[in-house]
């Protein structure tokens, strides 16, 4: 019996049977059947549909030298094959080679002038060019054929998009999905254009429509996260960023938009990594050079933040907020020249760049050009006459220059600002904001709002008050301030917040004690007496059988750190307790302890060389500091409640004011506080200036007093 092999398969169903696998995306399974009878060229001309497939499977397979060798086979055996001319010209626009993809294109366009795609697709290359002209009338072209070719529309939106013609891109992308109501990519365009546009809830819905039509679109997924982020929803933002991701690990954007939520969401060592991530896919992206720089300032890894936001720079030199943020870490390592200069390069590459006009006013205040800081301040605001910072600062700054009138009432901007805690006291309290109306037979609830320092400095306005006719005042207040203001003039209860807020319907108005000068229209010339507070003399006994420890001679009272908690911390409290060792050099002054919270570990172990009889630990409240104070000669501290206290206890005190970010209340230039004249003498931290300098100035003015 004679055996018979099996007949080849016809052409036309092998090339069916490799279509259906291309279908199904199994390219290499295509590939592998086209590839015993696509043989080694010279090729004739009924090879070309051969080679066409397997271009295109192998491109599939994501071998684009192959294809593109195919295809070169496949046109060189039959040059008018325009598949082949269509299928090189997409290999070379996804490549980037633009030129030869629009003279493949422009060929199979020569071959077939009716061709609506191909044209569509020479629109995009030519955008791609830039040649804006060309591809809006390729487009238009299309459309003229093809009234509802969805792409056409669709390409014809970006483009005008890219030229701010939004209400014509609207147009457009909407066409695009009236022609394909599945065109998903019209529905992540369309989003983007109406989040550029502030129509947020638009937007969202729009990526929403564009991911149910295709789910694993990582671009809409991170551009709905984008819009989520800029809305406040951060977990819903991380997990969009996170599905696009899953879909694309590769994504740089989204590696990208991932570290700016993490950032947000104050996960920074996290956004570092997410940004690391990012840059090392693309060493070449700006934005996330600019972004790792804002992580690292964040991270207070200072001179690494610098680099970062140099490369930033480096790669995009129009990137404004780069600069202020290299000068924000320059201000921060001191170097304070080149922050400046690297400022003024910010506002001359945007004249109405608030945030650098405010780092610019800023900077001038500390080198005491405080006309040049007012009209930095100024310009900030009308470049962006709601930037709360700038409010504020030029607010502190014309009360600083004793510009009473005009700085106390931008003062009250704090109240309009939500990341104060004044702006909740309006909705917290049930009764109406004294505004200065006359007061007479009324009860007013004297709110606190700020530190236990601006309470005992602006207490003083109780009594003014109460002698303008009100008939009850109650001082809403914090614990540690209770003793001592039940026993202060015009003070006629002591409330805590909880039952200040509880009674403040019962009340006629409120108001800070702060807000007062302001409606009172105080001058430095009509600044009312300090608090009147007295010590208790039962306390003054107990207190005085500690001291009576010390040997006989001048008694300092000493603080030498304030709150950590405040934001010039840093720089107003020394660093140790052995900054004031020249003190000890002053032979028989004796010294005491006021220390309490951060510093006290100090105190209760002092060095050998520094001895000093310490009370704070042992100091419940103002009034036992009070008693204590009343039988020393003299305070010394740095800016801090106990400088208040002191003075308006009439006891001399010496207080230490750094150089950096100096508070309001202290003015400038002047030795002594208008605020308490003939008790408070200013010592202040010059100009780089090292707090030893400041503490020998002291210790010798201390000889003098004491004549020793």
């Amino acid at each position: 019996m004679t055996m018979t092999t099996p007949l080849a398969p016809a052409l036309d169903d092998l090339l069916r049977e490799a279509n259906a696998l291309c279908e199904m995306h199994r390219f290499a399974d295509a590939l592998a059947l086209l590839a015993p009878h696509i043989g080694q060229p010279p090729d004739n001309a009924t090879l070309a549909p051969t080679l066409n497939l397997a271009a295109l499977s192998a491109m599939g397979t994501g071998d684009a030298a192959r294809a593109e060798a195919l295809w070169q086979r496949c046109l060189a055996a039959q040059p008018d094959f325009a598949p082949a001319y269509s299928g090189l010209a997409a290999l070379f626009a996804a490549l980037g080679v633009l030129d030869q993809a629009h003279a493949l294109y422009e060929r199979l366009l020569s071959l077939t002038p009716a061709d609506a795609d191909a044209r569509s697709n020479l629109g995009v290359v030519l955008l791609r060019q830039a040649r804006h002209a060309d591809a809006e009338a390729a487009f238009r072209t299309v459309l003229a054929q093809r009234p509802n070719h969805a792409d056409a529309h669709y390409n014809l939106g970006l483009l005008m998009q890219g030229q701010g013609r939004r209400a014509e891109a609207e147009n457009a992308l909407r066409a695009a999905i009236a022609a394909n109501a599945r065109h998903a990519k019209a529905y992540n365009g369309l989003g983007t254009l109406l989040q550029e546009q502030g129509r947020g809830d638009e937007a969202a819905e729009a990526f929403r429509q564009a991911l149910l039509i295709q789910p694993q679109y990582p671009e809409a997924l991170n551009n709905l996260a984008t819009l989520l982020k800029a809305s406040g929803k951060l977990a819903e933002a991380e997990l969009a960023v996170r599905l696009a991701l899953q879909i694309r690990p590769a994504f740089v954007d989204a590696l990208n938009n991932l570290g700016c939520v993490l950032t947000d969401l104050k996960r920074v060592p996290e956004a570092e990594s997410a940004f690391r991530q990012a840059l090392a896919l693309a060493p070449d992206h700006a934005e996330a050079h600019y972004n790792l720089g804002v992580a690292l300032h964040t991270l207070e890894r200072l001179p690494e933040a610098e680099a970062v936001y140099r490369e930033a720079l480096r790669r995009l030199p129009g990137r404004v907020e780069a600069y202020n943020n290299l000068a924000c870490v320059l201000m921060a390592l001191g170097r304070r020249g080149e922050a400046l200069d690297v400022l003024h390069d910010a506002v001359s590459l945007r004249p109405d760049f608030a945030e650098a006009h405010f780092n610019l006013a800023s900077l001038h205040k500390e080198y005491g050009r405080l006309d040049e800081a007012e009209a930095g301040y100024r310009r900030a605001l009308d470049a962006n006459p709601e930037y709360g910072d700038a409010k504020f600062r030029l607010a502190t700054l014309l009360i600083s220059m004793g510009r009473f009138e005009e700085g106390f009432a931008r003062y009250e901007c704090r109240y309009t600002m939500p990341g104060f805690v004044h702006h909740a006291t309006q909705r917290l309290l049930q009764c109406p904001a004294w505004r200065g109306e006359p007061l007479a037979g009324k009860s007013l609830l004297l709110w606190q709002e700020d530190g236990l320092g601006d309470m005992l400095q602006f207490g003083r306005y109780a009594r003014v008050l109460k002698a303008q006719g009100a008939a009850h005042v109650a001082f809403a207040c914090q614990p540690p301030l209770h003793r001592l203001f039940r026993g202060v003039a015009g003070i006629d209860a002591v409330l805590d917040h909880e039952a200040g807020a509880a009674a403040a319907s019962r009340f006629d108005c409120w108001v800070s004690p702060i807000s007062v000068p302001h409606l009172l229209g105080t001058t430095l010339e009509t600044i009312p007496a300090p608090l009147a507070c007295t010590a208790e003399p039962a306390l003054v006994e107990q207190w005085g059988a500690r001291l009576a420890t010390l040997a006989s001679g001048p008694r300092i009272g000493i603080v030498w750190k304030g709150n950590p908690k405040h934001f010039n911390d840093a720089h107003r409290s020394l660093p140790t307790l052995a900054a004031l060792a020249p003190l000890w050099n002053l032979p028989g002054v004796q010294f005491v302890s006021l220390q309490k919270g951060q510093g006290e570990d100090e105190a209760q172990n002092p060095p050998a060389s520094l001895p000093l009889l310490h009370l704070g630990s042992d100091v419940r409240d103002f009034v036992d500091t009070a008693a204590i104070i009343a039988q020393l000669d003299l305070v010394i501290c740095v800016d801090t409640s106990t400088a208040h206290l002191a003075a308006s206890l009439g006891k001399p005190c010496w207080v230490l004011l750094p150089q950096y970010d100096l508070d309001w209340r202290w003015m400038h230039e002047r030795e002594d506080s208008p605020w308490y004249p003939g008790t408070m003498r200013l010592f202040r931290q010059r100009m780089n200036e090292a707090w030893s300098a400041v503490v020998e100035r002291m210790r010798v003015a201390c000889a003098e007093r004491f004549g020793v």
